[in-house]
């Protein structure tokens, strides 16, 4: 008895072809998929992963991709090198900044800092050195914060007469409770 194999083609009719999807291009900020995590990288790892303008508005797209991507199950966000997650604002852009834009940028990245507590997706922190002002605020807007045992945190901005700006003074009690705030506002 003879065999017959057939080579089966799906036609572009009946298969649609997927939309190309092109990458976001970030400035600050590594983004990539694999499977169902998104990971998120702040990449300045020459001033300590230090939050400017641009970088904050990098994570913003980043995390908004992330959210609107249904494929995406979770987000790892951390900061590149091995010295420090992010270590709070870049004192370069602050130094040069008015007194109304400075509370513009403390409120875009309230905003930010919002987007990632509710993303409605779990978002763990991987806290690799300094997490410091923003960056400690960031981490606590996380679901979850793993870090190594050399990290550090901390609300230093504080000893300026400084208030955190990215909403830690409300998020910090409800993590750890009020008593244990103060632990991480360095005393003068």
């Amino acid at each position: 008895m003879a065999t017959a194999t057939a080579t089966l083609t799906p036609s572009a009719a009946i298969v649609p072809s997927a939309p190309p999807t092109s990458p976001l291009t970030l400035a600050n900020v590594l983004y990539e998929k694999k499977g169902t995590i998104a990971y998120v990288t702040v990449n300045r790892p020459k001033v300590l992963n230090a939050l400017n303008t641009p970088t904050w508005a990098d994570l913003r797209k980043a995390f908004e991709d992330a959210r609107d991507d249904a494929a995406v199950r979770g987000v790892i966000l951390t900061g590149a090198g091995n010295k420090a997650f992010i270590a709070g604002a870049d004192i370069g852009e602050l130094a040069q900044v008015t007194a109304f834009k400075a509370e513009q940028s403390s409120r875009f990245g309230q905003e930010v800092l919002d987007l990632i507590e509710n993303l409605g997706k779990p978002v763990i922190a991987a806290v690799n050195g300094f997490a410091l002002g923003g960056g400690c605020e960031t981490a606590i807007a996380c679901t979850i914060r793993i870090s190594v045992e050399t990290a550090k945190f901390g609300q230093p901005e504080v000893t300026l007469g400084l208030v955190p700006g990215g909403g830690g003074t409300q998020r910090l009690p409800r993590l750890v409770g009020k008593g244990r705030c103060s632990s991480f506002c360095p005393e003068r």
